[in-house]
Order: C-alpha cells, then sequence, then structure tokens
C-alpha cells in the first residue's frame, strides 16, 4: 500500500515537473517573439531613416548653384556701381527656386544679405543691348537682387516663380552703390555666397583690380 502511494505521488511530481518545464518553454517563445518583433520594426526604421539620411545627402552633394562669371560696371576710375553674378544649376542639381534664394556679400567692412525682388524681373525675350543699364538694375537695393534670364528653354523661370533647372542660365543682379557705402575701391577683397533652400551654395570670391579702366570688369 505504501508503495503504491509512494508511485502515485511520484508520478504526480513528474506531471508537475513537465507542466512547469511547458511553461517556461512557452514564456520563453513568447520573449522571443517580442524581442523579434522589436527587431524586426528598428531594422525597418533604421533603414528607412537609412535611405532619406542618403537621399538628404545625395541632394546635399549634388543640387545647388554653380558661379559660373561675375562681371563689376565701373561707375568712375574709383568705384564699381553694379554686379552681375552668372549662375546655373549643378550638374545633377534639382530644381532650384531662386526666390528662396539668399546672396551673403561682403567687402571686410559691410556685409549684406540680399533677398529675391520679383516686381524687377528681366526675361530672355526682354534682353535689349547693353546689361549694365539703369533699368537692368533698377529694384536691386541694399536688401534684394533682381533676376535677368539668359537661357531658359522650358519657361520654368518666370517671376512668380523663379525656378531654374538642367541647362538654363541667369544673371543675379546687385546694386552696390545700395549695398556698400562707397562701392567697391581698387584692390578690395569681396567674398561672399549665393544660398540656396537645398544644397551646396555658390560661392563669390574675388580682388578688384588694381584700377578701374575698362567700363566693364571681369572679377572671376
Amino acid at each position: 500500500m505504501g508503495k503504491k502511494i509512494h508511485d502515485i505521488l511520484k508520478n504526480k511530481d513528474i506531471g508537475a515537473i513537465g507542466i512547469g518545464a511547458m511553461i517556461v518553454f512557452i514564456a520563453m517563445v513568447l520573449v522571443a517573439g517580442i524581442a523579434a518583433s522589436v527587431l524586426v520594426q528598428t531594422s525597418t526604421k533604421l533603414e528607412s531613416q537609412a535611405m532619406k539620411t542618403g537621399q538628404e545627402t545625395i541632394d546635399e552633394v549634388s543640387t545647388g548653384l554653380a558661379v559660373e562669371q561675375i562681371l563689376g560696371h565701373k561707375e568712375s576710375t574709383s568705384s564699381v556701381d553694379y554686379i552681375g553674378v552668372v549662375v546655373r544649376p549643378r550638374a545633377g542639381s534639382a530644381d532650384v527656386d531662386l526666390s528662396e534664394t539668399v546672396i551673403e556679400i561682403s567687402d571686410s567692412s559691410e556685409k549684406n544679405l540680399l533677398i529675391y525682388n520679383g516686381d524687377v524681373f528681366i526675361d530672355t525675350d526682354e534682353i535689349e543691348g547693353d546689361l549694365f543699364t539703369l533699368a537692368t538694375f533698377s529694384g536691386a537695393s541694399s536688401t534684394t537682387f533682381r533676376v535677368v534670364v539668359f537661357e531658359d528653354a522650358d519657361g520654368s523661370c518666370v517671376s512668380g516663380t523663379p525656378v531654374i533647372n538642367k541647362g538654363d542660365h541667369v544673371m543675379l543682379c546687385i546694386n552696390n552703390k545700395d549695398c556698400f557705402t562707397t562701392g567697391f575701391s581698387p584692390r578690395t577683397d569681396v567674398f561672399g555666397q549665393v544660398i540656396v533652400e537645398d544644397g551646396a551654395p555658390g560661392v563669390i570670391a574675388f580682388t578688384t583690380p588694381a584700377s578701374y579702366i575698362n567700363d566693364v570688369i571681369e572679377l572671376q
């Protein structure tokens, strides 16, 4: 009789141990499942963030403006009154909105920030004669620049939405007399940037000639 009771209790213990082991196993499976779900979600978020960051990096490197030429106009033998900065989109650049562009320019004594003035805009079919005339630069002031379109095959650059893309060339007009007290005298170091909404800025950097002889001066 005693042996039978011992066997019954032993079998019950074995059953309890089996149930306990199953509970532990199920708990481990649940924990592993939750951990796997967290890892999958984390990896998905990381992949999405990496793709976004990669695209932003590509845009930052490829998008922007390239400065092709900087021209100045002689007001007198000791001063430059107007500056024209000819720019184009960089190779592979996305569209560049000039209305969201800021020109930063300094002669080490003064520094000016200029924004786009849409009220004064010269399209390709309006270009006539000398670029350095009062009509071309009227509206450009100590706080604003204006745009003269040289090339715009698809018509994307208009007064209300001055967007330039592949193949477009425009001149950004700066009224130097208003921006700087005395204009640019000979041997003046000038530097600045054409800062776009997204991407690399165009660089403005030149030293004015030792003397002003010609009316139109190549500054770069």
